[in-house]
């Protein structure tokens, strides 16, 4: 009696859930298969670089299970594309902080195809510009918030990280490797305005001068307000050199970014502007003819 109920009991639990068909097993092992290879390339290293084959099988295809952030790219020195080199570095930067992360899993991978060696990848998306950013979901065709708007909100690894975060629900926290050259440079700034001051031991009158504290101070406002510190965050490119056309851009076209050669722009116009506000400065305290200081400013 007993074993009857449990017999039936399990009949009708086939029944609900059904029995798995050869094709399912064969879907499941597909995807087992594809998961662990793409672990063991991450675990070496941490974005994948593939070609038209693996990007076809491990991004196109189905079945799939996770994420793919590809950044489509020109990295040979014969396409002289500084921005897919700076881009590249930002993006590896991102890719080993999720990797050496201890919420590390499965569910979000990062790979490069570049130009010279997935060209067909290229042509298959219709794809003329890069560096490109696009994130595959699991399931479906990526839809239009899944290329990243490299051009709004330029290619910082946190910017990036926000995105994904957006897209799959997996926040990255991004570690950069230590960088020495700003201490460096202030203990040597220190080192240099010390020893002045030792030499001088005996007459710092200079350090009353009001001329060349204001002159410091203008060089830092006017490195301030040109856009120095958003550049030393964000990290673009003195400018931009187009690979089709070959032009130069020293302007950006977004009004959320700007390339290092428009910060020097911007940098000298605040300067002439304000030499003439000096400049009439003096000439309406100045002592002189009124003809004489006409002549002279």
């Amino acid at each position: 009696m007993v074993l009857g109920k449990a017999l039936s009991a399990i009949l009708i639990i086939l029944a609900v859930y059904g029995i798995p068909s050869d094709g399912q097993k064969k879907k499941e092992s597909i995807l087992g298969e594809k998961v662990g290879q793409m672990m063991d390339w991450a675990s070496k290293r941490a974005v994948i670089r593939m070609n038209g084959d693996k990007f076809r099988r491990f991004v196109k295809a189905p079945p799939r299970n996770y994420s793919v952030i590809v950044m489509f790219t020109a990295l040979q020195p014969q396409r002289q594309c500084m921005v897919c080199n700076q881009a590249d570095e930002e993006y590896q930067i991102l890719a080993n902080s999720w990797r050496y992360s201890s919420a590390f899993t499965n569910k979000v991978f990062f790979a490069l195809v570049d130009y010279d060696e997935g060209s067909d990848v290229f042509h298959m998306l219709n794809m003329n510009s890069a560096p490109t950013f696009i994130h595959f979901p699991p399931k479906g065709k990526p839809k239009s918030g899944d290329t990243y708007e490299l051009q709004v909100r330029g290619f910082a690894a946190e910017q990036i990280a926000r995105w994904i975060a957006d897209r799959t629900d997996v926040s990255i926290r991004v570690i950069r490797p230590p960088n020495y050259a700003g201490p460096l440079m202030l203990g040597f700034f220190l080192t240099v305005i010390g020893g002045l001051v030792y030499l001088r031991r005996n007459n710092l009158d200079f350090l009353y001068n009001k001329t060349g504290w204001a002159f410091a101070a203008l060089c830092f406002v006017l490195a301030m307000t040109s856009g120095q510190m958003w550049n030393h965050i964000r990290g673009p490119p003195y400018a931009h050199k187009n690979p089709h056309s070959g032009q130069v851009s020293y302007i950006h076209g977004s009004s959320q970014a700007q390339f290092v050669a428009e910060t020097h722009i911007v940098l000298l116009f605040n300067a002439a502007v304000t030499l003439g506000m000096v400049l009439l400065h003096e000439a309406a305290t100045s002592d002189m003819d009124i003809g004489k200081r006409k002549s002279k400013y």
